[in-house]
């Protein structure tokens, strides 16, 4: 008998109550039925959610979305309307009647919720995840996984300790292009691997903004979370109308830009290739431009260059073809998602990137893994493989230690963009070697009583 069941069965017992049937469709029994059905909330209903996360789990008959929260009381509705209005489209009138929370933590204590997807801006993604595995919801959560080092660290273990499944939202993962770019490189198509280059934009600086009053739809406050309380802007926060590109993305309070933004994807993918998911580099510096003035201060052009334990350099920056090229004693590969976007306002410069898959001979490409050879893990789609998980029990494609290494080479990247100066680092321990300014900034103070330092566990 699973949770929900047991739970069901307990408060009829208790309270001796007897219920009358609900009129569904028919279409809902046998494979379908609702008992069958994972139950699902969205927490976080702005641009990624409705265009990535909410579009493609809703396309699965496995699961079952029956709640939205958000702390923008106009997002949440629209957020309903959407889920109520596919499932009447699909099932028929009245098949859905979303739930609709205004705190996550709320909708962690139903006990009919069997997993969360969270899609919150970048400094929202840690804590409720800790949360979701503490009450024992298996999670999707995007990515970056963490705004700090240390933060990621406590994810994972808690993950583990609790034993839920958790899936990145790094969904290169589930694109063919990278699995097969990864396996040739890990099989020797381009023998010795030496050098990767991962082509990542900066972001450009932005406006000056003044203060306005905080929209009577959203709860500014907590939205801020465990950063510091500043005043409120529409250009700093999100788009009061429509769901473009949000502003949030280009403060560092809430992130480190696209260093965190894109990069882990790309260092996720990148280390698939390299062999390195489970560890880190052992050194790391950057250069990078900051904005001298206007209200967006998250990196521009940059240039990182990160050293590994097996001899491979990798450098990331803005200046090479958004993508990752392997480089071998024997050839490279280049690998990168194409004219694919997870979301419209995706800053992809197409044109550049039409060609997935390149190769300085068409016959790497064409190169058949044999069974003795290393074969990847292999997934459709990212959503749909978090779901078969949360069945099945196996880890997903993009489990959380995974996420957080990735995470943390962006975030160790980042700490050398502040700092002049070369730092090594310790994968093992997740600490720099002899340089305490940089170990400080593997953390951030949290103003009370959001952050992860405030969770019991």
């Amino acid at each position: 008998m699973g949770r929900r069941e047991y739970l069901k069965k307990a408060a009829l017992g208790s309270a001796g109550l007897i219920f009358a049937p609900t009129i569904v469709p028919s279409s809902v029994f046998g494979k379908n039925a609702p008992s069958n059905k994972i139950n699902l909330g969205q927490i976080g209903c702005g641009r990624i959610a409705r265009d990535h996360d909410m579009a493609e789990t809703l396309k699965y008959d496995q699961a079952r979305m029956i709640a939205v929260c958000d702390l923008d009381s106009n997002r949440v509705a629209d957020a309903k309307k959407l889920v109520d209005g596919y499932y009447e489209k699909k099932n028929g009138k009245g098949y859905m009647d979303a739930k609709i929370y205004d705190d996550y933590r709320e909708l962690l204590i139903n006990p009919d919720i069997d997993g969360v997807l969270i899609s919150t801006p970048d400094h929202w993604h840690s804590q409720p995840a800790i949360e979701a595995a503490l009450a024992g919801k298996d999670i999707y959560v995007q990515k970056p996984t963490s705004l700090t080092v240390e933060e990621g660290r406590l994810l994972s273990d808690i993950v583990h300790k609790q034993g839920v499944i958790l899936q990145v939202g790094t969904q290169q993962r589930s694109m063919p292009q990278f699995r097969i770019a990864a396996e040739l490189v890990r099989n020797g198509r381009i023998g010795k691997i030496h050098t990767v280059k991962v082509g990542l934009p900066g972001d450009p600086s932005g406006p000056e903004v003044e203060e306005m009053p905080v929209p009577k739809n959203l709860n500014y406050d907590m939205w801020l979370g465990s950063t510091p309380e500043v005043p409120y802007t529409e250009t700093g926060v999100h788009p009061q109308k429509g769901y473009s590109r949000p502003g949030w993305l280009r403060k560092e309070q809430f992130g480190a830009g696209m260093i965190t933004g894109w990069g882990q994807h790309h260092f996720d993918s990148a280390a698939w290739g390299m062999d390195t998911e489970y560890t880190g580099p052992i050194s790391v510096e950057a250069v990078a431009q900051f904005p001298k003035s206007g209200f967006w201060d998250v990196h521009g052009d940059f240039m990182v260059k990160a050293e590994y334990a097996n001899g491979i350099t990798m450098y990331t920056s803005g200046g090479y073809t958004n993508g990752i090229r392997y480089e071998g004693e024997d050839g490279w590969i280049f690998v990168s998602r194409g004219s694919y976007t997870a979301s419209a306002s995706d800053p992809v410069d197409k044109e550049k990137s039409a060609k997935a898959l390149n190769a300085s001979d068409p016959k790497i490409l064409t190169s058949e893994i044999k069974d003795n050879e290393i074969r990847l893990y292999r997934s459709d789609e990212q959503h749909g493989n978090w779901l078969d998980c949360i069945k099945t029990r196996k880890q997903p494609i993009s489990p959380v230690e995974i996420g957080h290494r990735a995470c943390s080479v962006c975030l160790v990247s980042h700490i050398a963009m502040k700092l002049d100066t070369k730092l090594e680092w310790d994968p093992k321990i997740e600490r720099f070697k002899n340089n305490d300014v940089a170990n400080s900034m593997l953390s951030r103070p949290q103003r009370y009583p959001y952050g992860t330092n405030y969770i019991k566990h």
